[in-house]
């Protein structure tokens, strides 16, 4: 299942929107925030290469969906896929995480640079995801 998953996400790279009920980890334990730590902005070259990078500790979960919030705009989600850790990203690998991309679909990252939101769209802060412990440590 996991399989079809990721093969139709690939696939279709649909607009994700962010009142999917499963987008969001609903919980009354502690929820933390991570933002993008590498983000690649280039639409020209087609499907799946506007997305960030993240790093979550080891050990907890990360929602199914991050947030894009960007100044004057609504706030955009996308999907995530998780890496294998020894997958170079042109990051540093944080000992104890592992990483995340989080993928924003191309016609909506079209439609914020001719808006003239670039500069925002390539700001760190400005993509977040949550998450959640899994174990106790």
């Amino acid at each position: 299942m996991g399989v079809y998953y990721v093969s139709d996400f690939l696939e279709r790279s649909p607009v994700m929107s962010c009142d999917v009920p499963y987008g969001f980890i609903q919980t009354k334990e502690a929820k933390y925030y991570t933002f993008a730590e590498e983000i690649v902005i280039q639409p020209w070259r087609g499907q799946h290469h506007v997305y960030a990078i993240f790093q979550i500790p080891d050990g907890y979960q990360y929602e199914y969906l991050f947030r894009l919030k960007i100044p004057g705009e609504d706030i955009q989600c996308g999907g995530l896929m998780p890496l294998d850790k020894n997958v170079f990203t042109g990051i540093p690998h944080k000992q104890g995480y592992y990483p995340v991309r989080g993928y924003l679909n191309t016609r909506i990252a079209i439609n914020l640079i001719t808006k003239g939101k670039l500069d925002q769209l390539k700001k760190l802060q400005n993509w977040q995801l949550g998450y959640v412990m899994t174990k106790k440590m």
